[in-house]
């Protein structure tokens, strides 16, 4: 089977929903357009004003798994995002809104446990989104592997737990994991393939419930002696990428 682009995903406001598409523009340099554009400080948080901030200094999954289950949906012209949680009203706000933001917080604050630090703010820098990494990065999963994990763990594991940029159908079962150092052709771009994707109690949530049910990393500690799942990698051509397009392998 040739390899394919089988999914793209973004995630506007880091670790608060996820949003399909179908086609991505990507410049060499940057990460996907709009992917976790903003993130939610917690009142612990300490951030360099302007600068790009780990995860630690943010709201995420591993520490609160009921936002596991938040879907967004973001209106680039108006920088409108919208998310949706089966526990919660849709809410439509701005977050570059100082009122939204509030009306933000009141929203999300009863998906995350009291005794955790608390979403205080929206945090942005301009030019860059808040990756996982110190560098702008897309990320990428291989849906052959998130079912051979699955199959170990005996249940059907969504590729949303992994909250990947782009999803690969049609490789072998963990051979992505020898791509380090590589160069991957989607489409019209090529990707530098950085390092391995560590993972976290956040993937141990179902993303349609937001309920911690199925220990993943326990599950890849058996099988690797690791927690890594996934691929960082740069854009180092510059290009587009569609639903379908061929994944093709480099030097």
């Amino acid at each position: 089977m040739t390899p394919t682009v089988a999914s793209l995903q973004r995630h506007p406001l880091k670790s608060h929903g996820r949003e399909a598409l179908s086609l991505v523009a990507l410049t060499r340099g940057e990460g996907l357009p709009w992917d976790r554009r903003w993130a939610v400080a917690h009142d612990a948080a300490k951030i360099v004003e302007g600068e790009w901030s780990p995860c630690q200094n943010f709201s995420r999954g591993s520490k609160a798994p009921n936002l596991m289950a938040v879907n967004a949906r973001l209106d680039e012209a108006t920088a409108t995002l919208t998310l949706s949680h089966p526990d919660r009203p849709d809410l439509a706000f701005r977050p570059d809104e100082a009122a939204d933001v509030a009306r933000f917080l009141d929203w999300v604050r009863p998906l995350c446990p009291a005794d955790r630090a608390q979403p205080a703010r929206i945090y942005g820098v301009d030019g860059r989104g808040m990756t996982d990494t110190d560098y702008p990065s897309v990320s990428l999963i291989s849906l052959a592997s998130n079912r051979a994990l699955g199959e170990h763990l005996g249940v059907a594991l969504s590729p949303l737990r992994w909250r990947g940029n782009i999803w690969l159908e049609g490789l072998r079962p963990w051979e992505e994991r020898d791509w380090i150092g590589r160069r991957l052709r989607l489409g019209t771009a090529v990707l530098e393939i950085v390092e391995p994707k560590e993972r976290c109690l956040a993937t141990t949530a179902n993303p349609a419930t937001g309920r911690r049910d199925a220990d993943t990393l326990q599950a890849l500690r058996a099988i690797h002696g690791d927690q890594d799942f996934g691929l960082y990698a740069k854009v180092i051509e510059s290009g587009s990428v569609s639903v379908g397009d061929r994944a093709e392998l480099l030097a």
